[in-house]
């Protein structure tokens, strides 16, 4: 079972399948959010990511947005969206094991800073990849 948590351990959930993607962000709502110049999410089915210590605070950034975090220490853990509410997208940095599920893909480069570069060779798309 994939396993993960925030900073300080008052909130942990579990993933009870595989994640369906991965991806790295560098869309203006997750800068915002992380204050991060980009941010790697795995999407796992809705009902395959189980709360099991503490209950997360939620934050709506937009109307179609629902944000999950710890309300000790903040971490974002997840998001959903009313677009796609069978899916979360998990922030890959609050796993255990991050390393076990690497990213396959780069999405919202046209939100992209321009002083942030990678060389790592993925797939890159303007917006997400759905949209090409």
């Amino acid at each position: 079972m994939v396993e993960g948590g925030c900073h300080c351990g008052a909130l942990r959930y579990a993933l009870a399948a595989a994640p369906v993607g991965s991806m790295i962000c560098h869309c203006r709502s997750c800068l915002r959010i992380t204050g991060a110049p980009v941010v790697a999410w795995l999407t796992v089915a809705s009902d395959a990511f189980a709360i099991t210590k503490g209950e997360p605070a939620r934050y709506a950034s937009s109307p179609k947005v629902d944000r999950r975090f710890c309300g000790v220490c903040g971490t974002h853990v997840a998001y959903t969206t009313t677009d796609d509410p069978d899916y979360f997208e998990v922030a890959t940095g609050t796993l255990d094991e991050p390393n076990a599920f690497p990213p396959t893909h780069h999405s919202w480069l046209s939100h992209d800073l321009n002083w942030v570069e990678f060389g790592d060779g993925l797939p890159t798309f303007q917006k997400s990849r759905g949209e090409g």
